[in-house]
């Protein structure tokens, strides 16, 4: 029988995030900080338009681009978060999470051969979607020294003739990075200048914690090229809702939504129903969450400088990123050892990329109290190993 599968589809690594989160699933005690998931219930009142859309019957298809109402609140959220303004009618698709906006972005302004400029650490996704839609993945290294931060140089460095598309991962997961004014401003005029698109992944947007989070598309140029990627997952705590949306020019939200259409329809609809009521009337939610996340940070980022351990200070999402270098291992197998000795999960920075080497992701996405008892368990896992290192 000839091979039934596609070698590109084979060739990508399934991703290294569930791994850790698989084997955590079936040790007795164990603690996983591994997962992206806010650790919140969806708010009450959110939840109560899902329940009446399905108590009223709602369980129909919408149109193919979200219900009208959706997006004419995203519309008027775009406006007075960011002052930009989309036509809902044909700026705007409701998608199914964020990850399916980054998908179908990407199918729908690529060809085979167009490269895409992707900043590594980063959201797993970003790479396979570009082979997936036949396209160049040309990964950027960002570093540490910079706050892994994007620079106008590392694009100017990556850029080449058949460059058509750059991701903008911020805030970012994994590091907790974020883009200030200043280093957009420097690199849209990088992006203008080499007639590129941007693919702007903003759905830690509303999780910032040094002032208020800016989109790339406020930059002068640079509305009429960039899909704008958001969704209620991170900010709403609706994670199984399944539901994102993408907002940019007329011409490539169209295309985006020909193969939304053809591949899934519409988004959920008793989820687009308790989005209006999130995005409506859900701020002080996201000021309540945002607050609980930030003590967090800084109890982990406390923890870290006691332990003496390096980690810079992520100002956005609900990760940090502390280095482990000094311990002479991989990540993997940092990971791998501190789960099996402490029964604490978290993830190889090299899920990431491979700039990623030397680094963890911690989620802060769960309580105070499992992340003191991480914290402690990870204290006593250091102590073990720079005991180990004396002795050797």
């Amino acid at each position: 029988m000839r091979d039934p599968l596609a070698k590109k589809v084979v060739d990508i690594k399934p991703s290294g995030i569930r791994k850790f989160f698989d084997i955590v699933s079936e040790m007795k005690d164990a603690i996983s900080l591994g997962v992206g998931e806010p650790d919140f219930d969806t708010p009450w009142h959110i939840r109560d338009e899902g329940i009446y859309a399905l108590e009223k019957g709602r369980t129909f298809y919408t149109s193919n681009a979200g219900l009208k109402e959706l997006r004419t609140e995203i519309a008027a959220y775009m406006k007075r978060t960011q002052n930009l303004e989309y036509d809902p009618l044909d700026q705007i698709l409701v998608t199914v999470g964020g990850s399916e906006g980054i998908d179908m972005a990407l199918r729908a302004m690529c060809d085979p051969g167009d490269e895409v400029l992707i900043p590594q650490p980063s959201y797993v996704s970003y790479e396979p979607c570009a082979i997936l839609a036949g396209a160049v993945p040309v990964i950027i290294d960002l570093k540490p020294e910079n706050e892994f931060r994007l620079t106008a140089q590392e694009i100017e460095d990556a850029v080449t003739d058949k460059t058509k598309v750059i991701v903008l991962p911020f805030p970012n997961n994994p590091t907790g990075a974020i883009m200030e004014k200043s280093d957009l401003e420097a690199v849209a005029e990088v992006i203008v200048k080499h007639d590129l698109y941007v693919i702007s992944d903003e759905i830690y947007g509303e999780l910032t914690y040094k002032g208020k989070h800016i989109s790339i598309a406020t930059m002068p140029g640079l509305k009429e090229r960039t899909i704008l990627i958001n969704g209620f997952s991170k900010a709403y705590a609706m994670t199984g809702w399944r539901l994102g949306y993408a907002c940019g020019p007329a011409n490539i939200i169209a295309q985006m939504t020909k193969i939304h259409q053809f591949a899934i329809m519409c988004a959920p609809t008793t989820s687009q129903y308790a989005a209006v009521e999130a995005i409506r009337n859900g701020d002080a939610d996201i000021a309540r969450m945002r607050e609980s996340y930030n003590m967090r940070r800084r109890f982990l980022l406390n923890a870290f400088r006691e332990m003496g351990i390096e980690c810079f200070e992520p100002y956005g999402a609900f990760y940090v990123f502390p280095c482990i270098k000094e311990f002479g291992m991989t990540s993997d197998e940092f990971a791998t050892r501190f789960l099996r000795e402490e029964k604490v999960a978290a993830v190889p920075g090299t899920a990431f990329g491979n700039s990623g080497e030397g680094y963890l992701r911690i989620s802060y996405a769960y309580s105070l109290e499992r992340l003191e008892e991480a914290m402690k368990r990870f204290a006593h896992f250091v102590e073990t190993l720079r005991n180990e290192k004396k002795e050797s």
